[in-house]
C-alpha cells in the first residue's frame, strides 16, 4: 500500500510539473523542473523524522522520492514521458499483487499473529528466569535452572521487532480472531512492561555474585518468604501471558494478585525483624572494647547487604507486576473484548434458570390462591 499510493502520487505530480514546465518555455523548463524536484525532495526527507509518519509511512517517503526523481529527471530527456509513468506504474501494481496473492493465499504470514505469539512467550520467559534466579540465590539451581536463567535476554532485544511487528499489523486485513482495528499498541505496552521486569531481573544476576558471602543463618531467615513472592510473581505472570495468548478473561487473576500482595507484605515484615536478628546475634559474644564493638557490628551489616538488595529488588519485580503488568494486560482484554471465563458464564446461566424457576413457583402460588 505504501509503495502503490507513493508511485501513483509521485506519477501524477511528475506529469503535472512537467506539463508546467514544458510550457513555461525551453529556457524556464529546466529550473521549475529542478525547484521543484528539491522542494518536493526535502519535504518529503524532512517528514520521515516525524514519529507518526516514520513509524507508518517511511518506506512510502522513500519510494515516492525515487519515482518522482525518475520521471522529473526523465522526463527532462525522454520525449515520451507518459509511456516511462505507465511502465512504472504498472511494474509497481503487478509486483504488489503478486506479493499480496502469495502472502494472503499461498503463504500466509501475519505480522499480527506473531506479535500475538511473541508477547506470551516473552512473558513465560521472564516468569521462568525468574524462578531461576531466585532458586540460585538460594542455592536451590540445577543444571536446567542454569540454561534457562539467562532467558529474559530476549526480552530486552525484542523492542525492535515487536515495533516492526506492530507496524506492519497495522495494515493487515482483518484475519483470525484480529479484527481490523485490533489494539496493537497495547501489545507493545505490555512489551515494555516485560522489559522492565526483565531489567530487574538483570540486575539480580549481579546480585548472584556475592550469595556466599551473606550467613546462611541470616539468608534463612527470608529463604521462605522470598520463595513465597517469587512463586507468586510467576504464578502472575504466567496466569497474564494464558489471558494475552487464549485472548480469554480469567478470574484467576484476582485472587493472584492478592496472593502477590500477600507475599510481599510478609517479605516487608521478615526485613523489618532483620535488625532484631543482627541484635540477638552478638549479644552472645562476649564485650569487648568500643571500637572492636564497632568493627564487629560493621561487618555483619556489610554481609547482610547483598540479602537486602535482593529482597528490595523483589520487591520492587512484585510491585511492578501489580501496578505495570496487570494494568496494561487488563486495558488489552478491554479495547480487544476478549472473551469472558467460562467460569463466569455458567453461573449467569444457572441464575437466570433459577429466576425462571422461581417465577413459575409463584405463578402456581397465585394459581391456588
Amino acid at each position: 500500500m505504501n509503495r502503490i499510493c507513493a508511485t501513483f502520487l509521485a506519477g501524477f505530480l511528475a506529469l503535472g510539473i512537467h506539463w508546467i514546465a514544458s510550457h513555461s518555455g525551453h529556457q524556464f523548463e529546466p529550473y521549475i523542473m529542478g525547484i521543484f524536484l528539491f522542494l518536493l525532495a526535502s519535504a518529503t526527507t524532512f517528514s520521515r523524522f516525524i514519529p507518526v509518519v516514520k513509524a507508518r509511512y517511511d518506506y512510502g517517503c522513500t519510494i515516492f522520492i525515487l519515482t518522482y526523481s525518475l520521471i522529473s529527471i526523465s522526463g527532462y530527456r525522454v520525449e515520451h514521458l507518459l509511456h516511462i509513468t505507465h511502465e512504472r506504474v504498472s511494474t509497481i501494481i503487478i509486483g504488489t499483487c503478486l506479493c499480496i496473492i502469495t502472502s494472503i493465499v499461498v503463504f500466509p504470514v501475519w505480522a499480527g499473529l506473531e506479535l500475538h505469539l511473541l508477547i506470551p512467550r516473552n512473558m513465560d520467559k521472564i516468569a521462568k528466569s525468574l524462578d531461576c534466579c531466585v532458586a540460585d540465590f538460594f542455592g536451590h539451581d540445577d543444571e536446567e535452572s542454569k540454561k534457562s536463567l539467562h532467558g529474559y535476554k530476549c526480552v530486552l532485544n525484542s523492542k525492535s521487532s515487536e515495533e516492526n511487528m506492530a507496524n506492519f499489523a497495522r495494515w493487515e486485513p482483518a484475519h483470525g480472531r484480529f479484527n481490523f482495528r485490533h489494539p496493537w499498541k497495547n501489545y507493545l505496552k505490555i512489551g515494555t512492561s516485560s522489559r522492565r521486569i526483565a531489567y530487574c531481573i538483570e540486575t539480580f544476576t549481579s546480585c548472584l555474585d556475592s550469595k556466599n558471602q551473606v550467613p546462611e543463618s541470616i539468608k534463612k531467615h527470608l529463604e521462605s518468604s522470598c520463595m513465597n513472592l517469587t512463586t507468586s510473581s510467576s504464578n502472575v505472570i504466567r496466569e497474564l501471558a494464558t489471558v494475552v495468548s487464549t485472548m480469554t478473561k480469567s478470574a484467576k487473576i484476582k485472587m493472584a494478585v492478592d496472593d502477590l500482595k500477600n507475599a510481599v507484605l510478609e517479605l516487608q515484615n521478615d526485613l523489618k525483624t532483620l535488625p532484631d536478628l543482627l541484635i540477638q546475634r552478638h549479644d552472645d559474644k562476649e564485650e569487648k572494647e568500643v571500637a572492636s564493638c564497632k568493627a564487629t557490628i560493621l561487618m555483619p551489616l556489610i554481609e547482610v547487604m547483598p540479602l537486602v538488595s535482593f529482597a528490595s529488588l523483589l520487591i520492587e519485580t512484585g510491585s511492578r507486576i501489580e501496578e505495570d503488568m496487570v494494568k496494561t494486560v487488563e486495558e488489552l482484554a478491554e479495547s480487544a473484548k476478549f472473551k469472558q471465563p467460562e467460569d463466569d458464564v455458567k453461573p449467569k446461566r444457572n441464575q437466570t434458570t433459577n429466576k425462571i424457576v422461581s417465577d413459575e413457583e409463584n405463578m402456581a402460588v397465585l394459581q391456588r390462591v
